[in-house]
C-alpha cells in the first residue's frame, strides 16, 4: 500500500514537472506561441448638421431591435442553417442589421460634468449571419463583429464614426472574408450617410 502511494506521489510530481516543462522552455521562455499582429484601421466618419437625437433616431429606424435574450434562445434552438437564418431574418431592420447593444457614454460623462450634457452613444450593430460568414474564413473576425457605430455631438456638429471591418481583416489575407467585410462596410456606411444627411 505504501509503495503504491509512493509511486502515485512520484507520478503526480513527474506530471507536474512535465506540465511545467511544456509551459516553460529550458531558458525559462514560454514554448507556446504568443503572437501580436499590427492592424491598420480605417475610420469612416461624417459630420452631420442634424441634431443628435434626429441622427440617432434615423439610425434606430433602419436597424432591428430584437429582444436579445429571445433571439439568442432561437439561435441556440435552431437545428440547421435554414432555421438559423429564419430566426435572424425575423429580427433585422430595413438594412439587414440589428442593434445588439447600446452604451450611453454621455450618461456616464454627465455624472462628472454637472451642468453640461455631452451626447455620445455607442451602438453595437451587425448581423449574426454576416459574422458567421466572416468567422468561417478568419476566426479573429469574431473580435470585431458586431461593429461599433459611434454618435457624438461636438461643437462642429454630430460626428458619426465607424472603423471599417475590411480594414480590420485586411492583414489576414483572406479574399473571401474581405469581400464579406467590404459588403458589410457598404451597409454601415450607407446607414450612417442616410442618418447624417
Amino acid at each position: 500500500m505504501t509503495s503504491w502511494i509512493r509511486q502515485l506521489g512520484w507520478a503526480v510530481r513527474l506530471g507536474i514537472v512535465v506540465m511545467i516543462g511544456c509551459l516553460v522552455g529550458v531558458a525559462g521562455e514560454a514554448t507556446h506561441p504568443v503572437a501580436t499582429r499590427e492592424l491598420e484601421v480605417e475610420r469612416f466618419s461624417v459630420v452631420s448638421p442634424r441634431p443628435f437625437d434626429e441622427v440617432l433616431s434615423r439610425i434606430e429606424q433602419e436597424v432591428g431591435h430584437p429582444d436579445m435574450a429571445s433571439l439568442l434562445r432561437k439561435i441556440a434552438a435552431a437545428r440547421n442553417e435554414s432555421e438559423l437564418e429564419d430566426a435572424v431574418n425575423q429580427t433585422v431592420g430595413p438594412t439587414g442589421l440589428i442593434e445588439f447593444s447600446r452604451f450611453d457614454l454621455g450618461e456616464v460623462l454627465r455624472k462628472e460634468q454637472a451642468g453640461q450634457a455631452p451626447q455620445i452613444v455607442r451602438l453595437l450593430v451587425g448581423n449574426p449571419l454576416i459574422m458567421k460568414q466572416m468567422v468561417k474564413f478568419v476566426p479573429d473576425a469574431g473580435s470585431y463583429a458586431p461593429v461599433t457605430v459611434l454618435i457624438d455631438r461636438r461643437p462642429d456638429g454630430v460626428h458619426v464614426s465607424y472603423d471599417t471591418m475590411s480594414s480590420f481583416l485586411a492583414v489576414y489575407g483572406s479574399e473571401k472574408a474581405s469581400q464579406i467585410a467590404q459588403a458589410l462596410d457598404i451597409k454601415i456606411e450607407t446607414l450612417i450617410k442616410s442618418a447624417a444627411f
